[in-house]
């Protein structure tokens, strides 16, 4: 009983530090303040980070960084992410914990046990929500101390990008056993992918979270974030 006791304590704690806080406002100051570019200031950054989360740099490409985006955004050495070319497999576009997966069924997905949303609120699209109905989904969420690059899941055309607005909830577990919808309500883009062997479409979906809530895409000269 102490144990849980303690847990729902932790937990309520975490969900009020890294949510009933000025969430957007903190979000756009920490996305200014990881572009300063200065070496002292970005060690001393990284090794606050490092306190706060299982950061592992040796991956990385570049052994120092210039900015702490620069650290955020690192790429990886050549050769540590093989990618399966049979055109019937598809990878994980990125680094990630598997939150929830299924069949989407009378358009409905789960955020968590007991708790779930409509793929038409996600995507914003109901014709494109009703074609993916009985599709497979899932749902797979970075840590911060990830490597925070994604990629195609598979050969295939980028055929459409659309930007949402929205909030910066945390996405932890914590947060999607409180809050209803919450993929729904924080800034999202949506990336329809054609895939090339059988012709179907692929639905991307990058949801921002607190502090991290912008996104470049290689394809588009465009940053994505709540000043677009």
């Amino acid at each position: 009983m102490a144990d849980s006791q303690t847990r729902s304590i932790s937990d309520e704690l975490n969900f009020i530090l890294t949510n009933r806080i000025p969430r957007v406002a903190l979000t756009r100051f920490i996305g200014w303040f990881a572009t300063i570019e200065n070496r002292w200031l970005t060690k001393i950054s990284i090794a606050i980070w490092k306190l706060f989360a299982d950061l592992d740099l040796s991956e990385a490409k570049k052994e120092e960084f210039n900015s702490l985006r620069d650290c955020f955004i690192r790429e990886l050495r050549a050769g540590l992410r093989p990618i399966d070319p049979r055109p019937a497999v598809w990878t994980s576009p990125c680094d990630a914990i598997v939150g929830a997966h299924g069949r989407v069924q009378a358009q409905s997905l789960f955020q968590t046990k007991g708790m779930s949303y409509r793929l038409e609120d996600l995507l914003g699209d109901k014709a494109l929500a009703q074609q993916l109905e009985g599709t497979h989904y899932v749902t797979l969420r970075l840590l911060s101390s990830m490597y925070h690059r994604f990629h195609a899941p598979c050969d295939g055309r980028l055929i459409q990008v659309r930007y949402f607005s929205g909030d910066t909830w945390n996405v932890n577990p914590i947060a999607l056993q409180r809050v209803e919808k919450l993929f729904c309500k924080n800034e999202r883009a949506l990336l329809l992918v054609e895939n090339s062997a059988h012709k179907n479409v692929i639905a991307m979906v990058p949801v921002a979270a607190v502090l991290v809530a912008s996104i470049r895409l290689h394809a588009i000269d465009t940053v994505l974030h709540l000043r677009y």
